[in-house]
């Protein structure tokens, strides 16, 4: 299994629906921890968006995996970008 971060970009315009649908974005991670997939998790402190790192087979199995994340579900994340990465160095290597 390869590391991928998820990188979601926020909209200051979906702030409610996320306030909204944060309890249920965070039971679909907390499934993904449970199942070994989830690695680390975390919205940036300016808010302006959030970093995930998952365990996955390849790119195009990780971005239909979060396809079905809530907040993506209920377009509220305006950017998301999946990118392998080898960590060579510290806790993830």
């Amino acid at each position: 299994m390869a590391l991928f971060s998820v990188v979601y970009t926020y909209s200051p315009s979906t702030t409610d629906g996320r306030d909204t649908h944060r309890a249920t974005h965070r039971e679909w991670l907390r499934d993904l921890l449970e199942k070994k997939t989830l690695v680390s998790s975390g919205p940036f402190a300016d808010g302006s968006g959030a970093l995930i790192i998952v365990e996955g087979t390849d790119q195009e199995s990780v971005v239909e995996l979060f396809a079905q994340d809530p907040f993506q579900v209920e377009n509220l994340v305006e950017a998301s970008v999946v990118t392998e990465w080898t960590p060579v160095m510290g806790a993830f290597a």
